[in-house]
């Protein structure tokens, strides 16, 4: 049972995480040969101020 975890900066609204997960889904089914239906996505929606580049933190887009 494949399964993925995506995580973003921020928020993202249903609608959104629906494309996402259809998409992921389709391409893991097509490339390796799974069952949609076996395939887990989980989306980890982080606050900017928790993730960090270049030594400096995130902020939100504004």
């Amino acid at each position: 049972m494949p399964y993925v975890n995506i995580r973003v900066a921020g928020t993202l609204n249903r609608q959104q995480k629906e494309e996402i997960c259809a998409g992921v889904t389709e391409v893991i089914s097509r490339v390796a040969n799974k069952p949609p239906n076996s395939i887990l996505i989980f989306i980890d929606e982080l606050p900017h101020e928790n993730i960090g580049t270049g030594g400096t933190l995130l902020r939100p887009p504004k």
